[in-house]
Protein backbone atom coordinates (compact mmCIF):
# COMPACT_ATOMS: atom_id res chain seq x y z
CA UNK A 1 0.00 0.00 0.00
CA UNK A 2 1.25 3.56 -0.97
CA UNK A 3 -0.66 4.88 2.07
CA UNK A 4 -1.13 2.87 4.79
CA UNK A 5 -5.02 1.68 5.68
CA UNK A 6 -5.92 4.08 8.53
CA UNK A 7 -8.04 1.55 10.25
CA UNK A 8 -5.18 -0.63 10.75
CA UNK A 9 -3.28 2.00 11.63
CA UNK A 10 -5.74 2.83 14.58
CA UNK A 11 -5.93 -0.56 15.37
CA UNK A 12 -1.98 -0.88 16.23
CA UNK A 13 -2.24 1.86 17.82
CA UNK A 14 -4.87 0.20 20.14
CA UNK A 15 -2.64 -2.69 20.90
CA UNK A 16 0.03 -0.37 21.72
CA UNK A 17 -1.40 1.97 24.30
CA UNK A 18 -3.42 -1.41 25.88
CA UNK A 19 -0.36 -3.00 25.89
CA UNK A 20 -2.75 -6.03 25.48
CA UNK A 21 -1.51 -8.82 23.39
CA UNK A 22 -4.89 -11.04 22.47
CA UNK A 23 -5.58 -8.85 19.60
CA UNK A 24 -5.94 -11.72 16.78
CA UNK A 25 -5.47 -10.82 13.12
CA UNK A 26 -4.75 -11.88 9.94
CA UNK A 27 -2.36 -9.50 6.80
CA UNK A 28 -1.34 -10.54 3.35
CA UNK A 29 1.82 -8.24 3.24
CA UNK A 30 4.66 -9.13 0.19
CA UNK A 31 2.26 -12.15 -1.62
CA UNK A 32 2.57 -14.10 2.27
CA UNK A 33 -0.19 -14.52 4.35
CA UNK A 34 0.53 -14.31 8.06
CA UNK A 35 -1.49 -14.66 11.01
CA UNK A 36 -1.09 -14.58 15.11
CA UNK A 37 -1.79 -11.94 17.96
CA UNK A 38 -0.84 -8.33 17.78
CA UNK A 39 1.39 -7.40 20.84
CA UNK A 40 2.81 -3.61 21.67
CA UNK A 41 6.01 -3.08 20.06
CA UNK A 42 7.73 -3.12 23.97
CA UNK A 43 6.27 -6.62 24.66
CA UNK A 44 7.41 -7.76 21.76
CA UNK A 45 10.80 -6.33 21.94
CA UNK A 46 11.00 -7.79 25.42
CA UNK A 47 10.08 -11.46 24.19
CA UNK A 48 12.70 -11.36 21.09
CA UNK A 49 15.35 -10.30 23.47
CA UNK A 50 14.37 -13.17 25.59
CA UNK A 51 14.99 -15.51 23.11
CA UNK A 52 17.91 -14.46 22.03
CA UNK A 53 19.48 -13.85 25.31
CA UNK A 54 18.56 -17.79 26.01
CA UNK A 55 20.70 -18.63 22.73
CA UNK A 56 24.72 -19.28 22.90
CA UNK A 57 25.28 -18.50 19.48
CA UNK A 58 22.50 -15.29 19.18
CA UNK A 59 22.82 -13.92 22.76
CA UNK A 60 25.18 -10.88 21.52
CA UNK A 61 21.99 -9.58 19.61
CA UNK A 62 19.86 -9.48 22.85
CA UNK A 63 20.65 -6.29 23.59
CA UNK A 64 19.59 -4.46 20.80
CA UNK A 65 15.60 -5.13 21.47
CA UNK A 66 15.88 -3.76 24.52
CA UNK A 67 17.70 -0.22 23.82
CA UNK A 68 14.67 0.98 21.58
CA UNK A 69 12.98 3.96 22.48
CA UNK A 70 9.39 3.93 21.93
CA UNK A 71 8.85 6.23 18.58
CA UNK A 72 6.89 9.30 18.24
CA UNK A 73 4.09 9.12 15.98
CA UNK A 74 1.41 6.65 15.00
CA UNK A 75 2.24 2.70 14.60
CA UNK A 76 4.57 2.36 11.69
CA UNK A 77 4.59 -1.96 12.40
CA UNK A 78 2.59 -4.39 13.28
CA UNK A 79 4.27 -6.90 15.76
CA UNK A 80 2.88 -10.62 15.79
CA UNK A 81 3.71 -13.11 18.09
CA UNK A 82 2.55 -17.07 18.47
CA UNK A 83 1.81 -16.14 14.33
CA UNK A 84 2.91 -18.11 11.36
CA UNK A 85 3.35 -17.81 7.54
CA UNK A 86 0.26 -20.05 5.90
CA UNK A 87 1.95 -22.29 3.31
CA UNK A 88 -0.80 -24.48 1.74
CA UNK A 89 -2.98 -25.98 5.42
CA UNK A 90 0.25 -25.80 7.10
CA UNK A 91 1.33 -22.99 9.40
CA UNK A 92 5.00 -22.23 9.86
CA UNK A 93 6.41 -22.41 12.16
CA UNK A 94 3.85 -25.04 14.11
CA UNK A 95 4.45 -23.38 17.43
CA UNK A 96 4.37 -19.81 15.99
CA UNK A 97 6.92 -17.15 15.23
CA UNK A 98 7.35 -13.16 16.24
CA UNK A 99 6.95 -11.50 13.05
CA UNK A 100 7.25 -7.48 12.28
CA UNK A 101 5.68 -6.51 9.18
CA UNK A 102 5.24 -2.61 8.50
CA UNK A 103 1.91 -1.39 8.05
CA UNK A 104 2.29 0.05 4.20
CA UNK A 105 3.32 -3.42 3.22
CA UNK A 106 -0.30 -5.06 4.11
CA UNK A 107 -2.20 -5.41 0.92
CA UNK A 108 -5.07 -7.19 2.44
CA UNK A 109 -6.20 -7.85 6.55
CA UNK A 110 -8.93 -9.44 8.48
CA UNK A 111 -9.63 -10.00 11.79
CA UNK A 112 -8.92 -12.65 13.49
CA UNK A 113 -6.37 -15.73 13.08
CA UNK A 114 -6.52 -18.71 11.44
CA UNK A 115 -5.00 -21.93 13.01
CA UNK A 116 -4.41 -25.33 11.85
CA UNK A 117 -5.04 -29.11 13.19
CA UNK A 118 -3.75 -32.31 11.53
CA UNK A 119 -6.95 -33.69 13.24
Amino acid sequence: MSKPDALLVDIAGLVESGRSNQMPLTVVAGGAVITGRLAPEAVWRQRVSEVLADSARLSGFSAMFTTAAPGEGPPMYLHFHVARILQGTVGIPETGGMYRVAIEDVSAWTMGDFSYSDH
